[in-house]
């Protein structure tokens, strides 16, 4: 069930998030006996940092203030990737980053990023929660990163336009269309038959407002946060792919920490990430709604055409074998046949 939060009740969590950081929270942290740092990209107000600020508290209390997690947001450690290579030296204790960002370390990290595989969220949770994940999560333990049970919702990817809804593959052809550096998903968007081009986020805005790209693909709430509906017109759902946001740390650092340490960490982490899946859900709904609101035009494409084009093309063979038939069989197990 969706976390019925109000806009009052989430401005609350924020501003008791923030109140962690007053100067009595400096006065316990020079007597907590473990200090640990967390990494995160997530702004300060966007519930993977209000969540994990809250479990932080919360492991406060479980450890009868032997432990202060500190919360740092809005990459203020470092880029992403500067942060996983920090996570690995032991030089910040945990963080969380999409999984397509960990590809560079095991391959298959990024596998839920594969085009169209997830029809719904119950297909999502199902193999995030059980096999597929659990996978994932032994293959980068076996480069000292501990994963965490519960990943955090970064949501599906949708498609938006300054110049025409995407119904089908065919309003793709030529498409200018703006993709992170993620292989993945610049092959998808190739084979589909558009011009993906790689433009940071930071850069996003402009690029649109300039009509270097004509159209974008992330998740809705960070089309509302962005202002991305400003210099855009259409919205459409494409939900071509899905990616979450893997909570973990150096696994040896992990493992020196008392066993009641290891304990509070793990469940607090996972109420956390469960708790923030709910905000995701409530706040795409919101995010649409408000969006609509602003004269943005929603439509929702029927994925079908859009994943035979990708199988004709041979995208999903090709990702079977970067990825290794073990890892796809794993997905397989939830998605049904891709290839």
């Amino acid at each position: 069930m969706v976390n019925r939060l109000t806009r009052r009740q989430f401005g609350a969590l924020a501003a008791g998030a923030l109140a962690l950081a007053l100067p009595g929270r400096k006065a316990f942290a020079q007597n907590a006996t473990i200090k640990l740092r967390y990494g995160t990209a997530f702004p300060a107000d966007h519930p993977g940092t209000l969540r994990i600020t809250q479990a932080a508290e919360a492991i406060r209390r479980d450890t009868g203030g032997k432990v202060d997690l500190q919360v740092y947001p809005n990459s203020q450690l470092g880029s992403e990737p500067d942060m996983v290579s920090q996570v690995l030296a032991g030089a910040i204790d945990f963080m969380s980053t999409a999984s397509t960002n960990l590809q560079t370390r095991v391959p298959a990290a990024s596998i839920n990023g594969v085009a169209f595989a997830f029809k719904d969220y119950t297909t999502v949770w199902a193999a995030m929660d059980g096999g597929l994940g659990a996978y994932v999560r032994d293959a980068l333990g076996k480069v000292n990163l501990h994963v965490f049970e519960k990943c955090l919702d970064n949501g599906y990817r949708n498609i938006t336009s300054a110049t025409r809804p995407v119904n089908t593959p065919a309003d793709l052809k030529g498409f200018k269309i703006r993709v992170p550096a993620i292989p993945l998903w610049v092959s998808m968007f190739r084979m589909l038959g558009a011009a993906p081009t790689v433009i940071p986020f930071a850069d996003l805005y402009s690029a649109l407002q300039t009509r270097v790209v004509d159209g974008q693909e992330t998740p809705l709430s960070l089309i509302r946060s962005g202002k991305l509906y400003e210099v855009q017109k259409f919205c459409s759902m494409t939900a071509h792919t899905w990616d979450g946001h893997f909570i973990f740390g150096n696994a040896r650092k992990f493992q020196a920490l008392p066993r009641e340490v290891q304990a509070s960490l793990t469940t607090r982490f996972a109420t956390a990430a469960l708790k923030q899946r709910e905000d995701i859900a409530r706040l795409d709904v919101e995010a649409q709604a408000e969006m609509t609101r602003l004269g943005i035009a929603f439509n929702r494409p029927d994925p079908a055409p859009f994943r035979k084009l990708l199988r004709d093309a041979g995208f999903y063979a090709e990702w079977r074998r970067k990825f290794g038939d073990e890892a796809w069989e794993m997905l397989e197990k939830y998605t049904g046949p891709l290839v």
